[in-house]
């Protein structure tokens, strides 16, 4: 059995002191100190009165430590997973970007080897992010490979996709809708100029959908073209990615989601790139050049691709824009995308019984002290 012991447990609704999180490869149990002893254990990690949260489930990234999801040598997502869990990120989805049908087929079956694999952050499965997208606003997805919705190329990797961003308007044949739904895949509504009513057509057919990094890559909100964000902001149905590294998305815009969608409606992500964690520079993103400068990357013509953000940072970041609370926010990087996959009875939250991924943050700048995924310590800042 192994403990951590003098943090502040956050669980779903509250923040515990006096308690000892007891685990093995599944939490086993909650206690108050004075029932614990020692003894009991055979490996501690003393918290040192610092936050303890459920490991974070990133939906939407790319890459990260000069990896990206498309990269052929086979060694990317092996990287990722072993530079994330430094982020408080225990598993993500991992999210390619708009290339040609080989290129795209070859990542998908990459992840299909990644999925399972243990000793780092855990690959969930894949997040399709184009080539079904508006050419009007396809930010930094490469245009020569855009393409209508079409299923048929999909169906060898319904095991792997969970997540395929959309663009309403180029939604012709709703039966696409219909087959991702039959497979247990998210449609994330984005990359878009539809107007309000195209979007709510969707919604009000189906069920649960996601927005793809609310703001970001979608006509802006107009008191008379409301457009996706107005749907998205309004509709029950719609959960919304949003990046809050406080570029993609202003302060003020996090607290007018977070007021209209409040808890169950948000889920942070970072979007992030090859180049986080590498620092300013030059870069690469679907195989044009970013150029990375002060944090912000940009293409050589301005447009904002991808983010450098870490997910502890867009945490404490929304924390502080939103107003909040602590549990609220840990749930949106936790629990709300591990009840959207269909995994929130193992993932997403301190509870007995689930897996043991863990994340003790520092309870005054959010740095990541250590993080334990399935039971095992796969990062320790001491030991860097």
């Amino acid at each position: 059995m192994k403990a951590i012991i003098d943090g502040l447990l956050v669980l779903s609704n509250e923040i515990v002191t006096g308690h000892i999180l007891m685990y093995e490869k599944d939490i086993w149990k909650i206690v108050p100190r004075h029932q614990f002893r020692a003894g009991m254990c055979t490996e501690l990690i003393d918290a040192n009165g610092g936050f303890v949260v459920p490991g974070f489930i990133n939906e939407h990234i790319h890459g990260c430590a000069g990896a990206d999801v498309m990269d052929e040598d086979g060694q990317a997502l092996e990287t990722m997973r072993k530079a994330l869990p430094a982020t408080g990120v225990t598993s993500f989805v991992a999210t390619t970007m708009t290339q040609s049908k080989e290129a795209m087929a070859g990542a998908l079956e990459r992840v299909r080897q990644a999925m399972g694999k243990q000793g780092g952050a855990q690959v969930l499965g894949a997040h399709l992010e184009g080539p079904f997208v508006s050419e009007d606003y396809k930010g930094a997805q490469a245009a020569g490979y855009l393409a209508a919705p079409d299923f048929s190329w999909i169906a060898p990797y319904a095991d792997v996709v969970k997540i395929i961003t959309v663009a309403p308007e180029v939604l012709k044949n709703k039966s696409f809708l219909k087959e991702c739904r039959d497979h247990q895949i998210l449609v994330s509504l984005g990359h878009s100029a539809a107007t309000y009513e195209e979007v709510m057509e969707i919604v009000d057919a189906g069920g649960l959908c996601h927005a793809t990094h609310l703001y970001n890559a979608m006509a802006p909100f107009h008191h008379r073209q409301p457009g996706l964000v107005g749907a998205a902001l309004l509709s029950p149905k719609v959960h919304c990615e949003l990046i809050c590294d406080n570029l993609h998305v202003h302060p003020a815009a996090q607290k007018l989601a977070y007021q209209l969608k409040g808890r169950d409606g948000i889920i942070l992500v970072t979007d992030s790139m090859r180049a986080c964690l590498q620092g300013d520079g030059e870069s690469e993103l679907g195989g044009q050049a970013v150029y990375v400068k002060d944090g912000q990357a940009r293409l050589a013509d301005g447009t904002l691709a991808g983010s450098t953000a870490v997910m502890n940072q867009v945490v404490l970041n929304f924390l502080i824009n939103s107003g909040a609370s602590l549990p609220d926010v840990v749930a949106m990087a936790s629990a709300n995308p591990a009840k959207d996959l269909g995994l929130y009875d193992r993932l997403g939250s301190l509870e007995e019984g689930k897996q043991a991924d863990v994340v003790v943050l520092d309870s005054n700048d959010f740095h990541v002290k250590q993080t334990v995924i399935a039971g095992e310590l796969v990062y320790d800042e001491l030991a860097k």
